[in-house]
């Protein structure tokens, strides 16, 4: 009992974070990719490209120290690619990533809601379900668990780290600081920029990275050797209330249901939050169908955008690599017919 409640506790609380980080940066992947050639705007790319840096200076260290065990995702010959492109079609049409979706929810997002029950739906689909006969065929020639470098890897991505931050702290961070006259650690006002203002794409991007570090020996400690990662908390979840199967609970699911809180809690201290529902009955169509979409990519690809691009490429993984490569692709076709499709 008292290692069920450790497993709830530290799942539920690194969840919370994640999802009030989540909702006061406005992150979320599918904008961050889509955005790129919608709007020729860099923002939340860079946001991500830093959380993804800081993942990397902090499981470098982890991993030489023997604090966590390196776990790369497998690289499937097409289950990878055709998994991660599906998932980057879906999360268009589901109108945002799984995170994304996750603490929007919390937001009073009823659009969110149902492209979340799709993702969940699809992910079961997938993974036991009518499904399943696709995702064996396309993850029949698994290569395994591949990192770029091998042995070396923890030491390679811990100095990728440390030069990527280098880098990106004087060319982004420091001359935007500079070119906007703001002072990096000002500390004035704390209560009102923490709770009440937007936070800047570069505060985020280096928090979710902290926070992924830290996420990670905790989950290792519930049973669950893997950092964040969402599609396979909310599989669980719904699996647990299909079939009563009790072990189907674990630190994921925990870990996304505290993302709905605080992206709840984190738009109620600023005033955010509010019911919302899609003006037309076809968009709430499409976001379930986008997210039912997602839970079958993540699932083929063995992760969705946080599991595969947030805590896999930190890794070098190749198959979180290849997962990645092919959800970028997906999503800026998609946005690219939806967008001329709007035009015309």
């Amino acid at each position: 009992m008292a290692e069920f409640y450790m497993v709830l506790i530290s799942g539920i609380l690194i969840g919370i974070l994640f999802g009030f980080i989540l909702q006061r940066g406005r992150f979320c992947m599918n904008s961050a990719i889509r955005d790129i050639i919608l709007m020729k705007d860099f923002k939340l790319i860079k946001s991500v490209t830093l959380a993804l840096l800081t993942c990397m200076f902090g499981f470098g260290i982890m991993g030489l120290a023997g604090w966590v065990t390196w776990s790369p995702k497998p690289l499937t010959a097409l289950g990878s690619i055709i998994g991660g492109f599906v998932f980057g079609l879906g999360m268009v049409l589901a109108a945002g990533c799984a995170s994304g979706t996750t603490y929007r929810v919390g937001e009073g997002m009823m659009g969110s809601l149902m492209a979340l029950l799709g993702l969940a739906i699809g992910a079961f689909a997938t993974k036991a379900g009518a499904l399943s006969g696709i995702m064996t065929a396309l993850q029949s020639n698994n290569l395994g668990g591949i990192t770029v470098f091998g042995d070396l890897t923890p030491l390679f991505s811990l100095l990728i780290g440390i030069i990527g931050l280098g880098v990106t702290f004087y060319f982004w961070v420091f001359k935007e600081i500079k070119a906007e006259r703001e002072k990096f650690l000002d500390f004035s006002n704390l209560g009102e920029k923490i709770f009440k203002k937007g936070w800047s794409w570069y505060t985020t991007g280096y928090l979710i990275g902290i926070l992924n570090i830290i996420a990670w020996p905790l989950s290792n400690a519930a049973g669950r050797n893997y950092p964040l990662g969402i599609t396979s908390g909310w599989l669980g979840n719904l699996k647990y209330l299909v079939t009563a199967d009790t072990t189907a609970l674990n630190w994921g699911t925990w870990l996304v249901i505290g993302v709905i809180l605080g992206g709840l809690i984190a738009s109620l201290i600023a005033g955010e939050f509010k019911l919302r529902t899609p003006r037309e009955g076809k968009t709430i169509l499409l976001q379930f169908v986008g997210g039912f979409i997602m839970g079958f990519g993540a699932v083929t690809a063995m992760g969705c955008n946080i599991g595969n691009l947030l805590s896999g490429i930190p890794q070098l993984s190749v198959g979180s690599i290849v997962a990645s490569v092919g959800i970028v692709l997906g999503c800026w076709l998609m946005a690219f017919l939806l967008f001329r499709e709007k035009d015309e």
